[in-house]
This record gives C-alpha cells, sequence and structure tokens, in this order.
C-alpha cells in the first residue's frame, strides 16, 4: 500500500473543483447554513475562580448569497478546534467574528449548550452535592456588530398560593423551570442568573437533603407561595435593578402535580430601546 506525500495531497487538492464555488441561478438566498448537534469539550470559569470542564453540543450558521451554490461546512469545525478546550464569553465572541470572516458571510450565528454544575450545601445539614443547569451561549453577528446572549434554565420549586389559601391543610407544589436569557455589556457570572431565579422562587433545590433539610425546604416553600405570574415579575423585578443588564427574557414554565397541563409566564424588556 502506498502513502501519498503530503505535497501530492495539496497538488491533489488544488486540482479539485470547488464545487460549494459555483454559481446558482435559482436566486433564493439562504437565511442560516451550517452544521448543528456537534459535541465538544470546553472549559468554563467559575465563580470561585475554578475552571469547570464540561462537554457542549454547537450550532454554527452563516447566511449564504443568493448566487453561490454553498458554504464550506469544513471551516465551521475547522474554527471550533482551532479553540482548543477552552471557550471563554471573549473566545466566543471571537469564533462569532471567524465564521462570518471565513465564510465570507455578513450574519453569522453560534450556539453552545452544555451542563454547568455548582455545588450547593443543604440549608440546615450544610451536606455537599451537586445541582445542574442547563447554559447556553448563543451569538448573533451582523453588519460588523456582535451581540451575545446567556441563557440559563434553573428548577426550582414553586407552592400554589390559591391551593394553600383554600385548602384547610397542605397545599400543592410543583417542579418549576426558570428560564432567564440575557446580554449584558459588563461581565457577570452564570451563577449570578442562577441566584436571582433559585432566591424568587418559592424554594430552590438541592442534589441532597437530610430530614432536616427536607423540613427546611418544604416549611420555607410553605411560606413563599408564588404563582407562574408571581415567579417571573420578582424576576424580572430584580434583573430591572442590575444595571450591567441591558436585555432580558424571563420565562417561567410550572409543571403542575394536580392539572395535565403546565403553567407558562414571559416577561421581555430590551432596556436600551427605553427613553
Amino acid at each position: 500500500m502506498s502513502v501519498s506525500s503530503p505535497e501530492k495531497l495539496r497538488s491533489t487538492a488544488s486540482r479539485l473543483e470547488d464545487v460549494q464555488g459555483r454559481e446558482d441561478k435559482r436566486r433564493l438566498a439562504i437565511n442560516k447554513v451550517g452544521i448543528c448537534d456537534i459535541s465538544h469539550p470546553v472549559r468554563i470559569r467559575q465563580r470561585t475562580g475554578e475552571d469547570q470542564h464540561t462537554v457542549a453540543n454547537f450550532a454554527m450558521y452563516v447566511n449564504l448569497p443568493h448566487q453561490f451554490k454553498g458554504t464550506h461546512m469544513s471551516r465551521f469545525v475547522e474554527i471550533l478546534h482551532a479553540h482548543e478546550r477552552e471557550i471563554t464569553v471573549a473566545s466566543f465572541r471571537e469564533m462569532l467574528e471567524e465564521v462570518t470572516t471565513r465564510l465570507e458571510a455578513e450574519n453569522g450565528h453560534i450556539e453552545m449548550r452544555f451542563p454547568y454544575f455548582v455545588e450547593k450545601s443543604a440549608p440546615s445539614s450544610g451536606v455537599k452535592s451537586l445541582m445542574d443547569y442547563q447554559v447556553s451561549f448563543i451569538g448573533e453577528r451582523k453588519a460588523d456588530h456582535s451581540e451575545l446572549f446567556v441563557k440559563v434554565v434553573v428548577p426550582v420549586t414553586t407552592l400554589c398560593p390559591c391551593s394553600k389559601d383554600i385548602s384547610e391543610y397542605g397545599a400543592h407544589n410543583q417542579r418549576s423551570h426558570v428560564t432567564i436569557t440575557a446580554r449584558a455589556d459588563e461581565f457577570f457570572w452564570l451563577e449570578d442568573l442562577i441566584d436571582v431565579a433559585e432566591a424568587e422562587a418559592s424554594s430552590e433545590l438541592y442534589g441532597i437533603l437530610k430530614r432536616p433539610d427536607e423540613k427546611f425546604v418544604t416549611e420555607r416553600a410553605y411560606e413563599n407561595p408564588k404563582f407562574v405570574e408571581d415567579l417571573v415579575r420578582d424576576v424580572a423585578a430584580r434583573l430591572n435593578e442590575d444595571e450591567r443588564i441591558l436585555f432580558y427574557v424571563v420565562e417561567a414554565e410550572n409543571f403542575e402535580s394536580i392539572h395535565n397541563h403546565s403553567a407558562y409566564a414571559k416577561i421581555e424588556r430590551d432596556k436600551t430601546t427605553e427613553v
């Protein structure tokens, strides 16, 4: 079996036609074209000062003008691997610029989703455990302007105020998800958004609870009932006070325990458009 030399491979590649570069006569531009569902190891800086190693799922797209037949899919992967394993907010912005430059596009989009773990201490016993949260970095680049959004999904507990008020004893509660999507010009930690969501819920969740802890969180939720409307309003009020946050979307979904449906609410605000 013969092995081709690097020079021979390069010579062969130079003679192969770039089919993607052919002209397309259908005159239909494509809004997004690229790759999705590709996993890559990343390293995320934690508020504790340590790095957390995790695996992110990437989607990377650009726009394609009507005159081009296709884009160069391999360049997306090359850009991803060029950053090795350390992807920060700063390098994420760099990747966004590289995507539009290398693929000669006006608009670019990158999204990376990954599980993020935070060590928490139970409220009474102090026993430590890990809680996982779903985090996304979402980057958009249009006309040489980039915007980066951070999205966190925070599982919490909510207790129904109506159930508490009308029942002689007890009240129904449920697992809920608070989703915060935020854009800021100043740096903030992922934990900052997680803290806001957990603080405004009826109770936060923990990986491990001993019996004294179960008593604590049950009673805390009972004394802190929240409708889904209360939850999004209270989280939004906290984000309104944070001058770093320029834009946010707050969503809450209660996976109802006594209904065959979920309850949902959403608040969106763009502070940059307000007078």
